[in-house]
Protein backbone atom coordinates (compact mmCIF):
# COMPACT_ATOMS: atom_id res chain seq x y z
CA UNK A 1 0.00 0.00 0.00
CA UNK A 2 2.79 2.10 0.39
CA UNK A 3 4.03 1.82 -2.69
CA UNK A 4 0.86 2.77 -4.34
CA UNK A 5 0.57 6.56 -2.10
CA UNK A 6 3.08 8.11 -4.73
CA UNK A 7 1.06 7.19 -7.89
CA UNK A 8 -2.73 7.67 -6.46
CA UNK A 9 -1.08 11.11 -4.81
CA UNK A 10 0.35 11.78 -8.95
CA UNK A 11 -2.79 10.12 -10.93
CA UNK A 12 -5.32 12.84 -8.70
CA UNK A 13 -2.59 15.73 -8.84
CA UNK A 14 -2.64 14.70 -12.82
CA UNK A 15 -6.78 14.89 -12.72
CA UNK A 16 -7.17 17.64 -10.50
CA UNK A 17 -4.86 19.62 -13.05
CA UNK A 18 -6.79 18.36 -16.41
CA UNK A 19 -9.73 19.24 -14.89
CA UNK A 20 -8.34 22.97 -13.93
CA UNK A 21 -6.91 23.36 -17.30
CA UNK A 22 -9.95 21.90 -19.22
CA UNK A 23 -12.37 23.34 -17.27
CA UNK A 24 -14.28 27.26 -17.06
CA UNK A 25 -11.34 28.28 -15.00
CA UNK A 26 -8.36 27.19 -17.23
CA UNK A 27 -10.25 28.42 -20.56
CA UNK A 28 -10.21 32.19 -18.71
CA UNK A 29 -6.98 31.82 -17.42
CA UNK A 30 -6.19 30.86 -20.74
CA UNK A 31 -8.31 33.51 -22.33
CA UNK A 32 -6.39 36.07 -19.87
CA UNK A 33 -2.95 35.45 -20.81
CA UNK A 34 -3.98 35.59 -24.70
CA UNK A 35 -5.61 39.06 -23.75
CA UNK A 36 -8.94 38.30 -24.31
CA UNK A 37 -10.20 38.99 -20.96
CA UNK A 38 -10.08 42.68 -21.48
CA UNK A 39 -11.85 45.21 -23.58
CA UNK A 40 -9.61 47.11 -26.00
CA UNK A 41 -8.31 50.64 -25.17
CA UNK A 42 -9.98 53.65 -26.54
CA UNK A 43 -8.20 55.04 -29.41
CA UNK A 44 -7.55 59.23 -29.21
CA UNK A 45 -10.47 60.01 -31.58
CA UNK A 46 -13.45 58.09 -29.43
CA UNK A 47 -11.98 59.79 -26.59
CA UNK A 48 -11.67 63.35 -28.21
CA UNK A 49 -15.79 62.13 -29.28
CA UNK A 50 -16.60 61.17 -25.82
CA UNK A 51 -14.75 64.23 -24.32
CA UNK A 52 -17.15 66.70 -26.78
CA UNK A 53 -20.57 64.95 -25.28
CA UNK A 54 -19.76 65.15 -22.09
CA UNK A 55 -18.89 69.09 -22.87
CA UNK A 56 -22.38 68.92 -24.42
CA UNK A 57 -24.24 67.01 -22.04
CA UNK A 58 -22.32 69.44 -19.41
CA UNK A 59 -23.71 72.47 -21.17
CA UNK A 60 -27.24 71.32 -21.28
CA UNK A 61 -27.16 70.46 -17.32
CA UNK A 62 -26.36 73.96 -17.24
CA UNK A 63 -28.87 75.26 -19.03
CA UNK A 64 -31.81 72.94 -17.23
CA UNK A 65 -30.52 74.49 -13.80
CA UNK A 66 -30.87 77.93 -14.92
CA UNK A 67 -34.19 77.26 -16.60
CA UNK A 68 -35.18 75.39 -12.83
CA UNK A 69 -34.16 78.71 -11.22
CA UNK A 70 -35.95 80.85 -13.25
CA UNK A 71 -38.80 79.35 -12.98
CA UNK A 72 -38.76 79.13 -8.79
CA UNK A 73 -38.34 82.64 -8.98
CA UNK A 74 -41.30 83.18 -10.67
CA UNK A 75 -43.44 81.30 -9.10
CA UNK A 76 -41.87 82.41 -5.48
CA UNK A 77 -43.10 85.97 -6.64
CA UNK A 78 -46.21 85.20 -7.90
CA UNK A 79 -47.22 83.46 -4.61
CA UNK A 80 -45.49 86.61 -2.61
CA UNK A 81 -48.64 88.72 -4.92
CA UNK A 82 -50.89 86.07 -4.05
CA UNK A 83 -51.91 85.02 -7.33
CA UNK A 84 -51.23 81.60 -6.51
CA UNK A 85 -52.07 79.35 -3.75
CA UNK A 86 -49.08 77.49 -1.67
CA UNK A 87 -48.64 74.36 -2.35
CA UNK A 88 -50.17 71.44 -0.20
CA UNK A 89 -48.14 69.96 1.90
CA UNK A 90 -47.91 65.69 1.22
CA UNK A 91 -48.37 63.19 3.91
Amino acid sequence: MEELAPVIVSLGLFVFLGVVALGPIGRAFAERLRGKGHEPALDSAEVEALRDELAGLRQLVGELAERQDFTERLLAQTREKGLLAAPKEQR
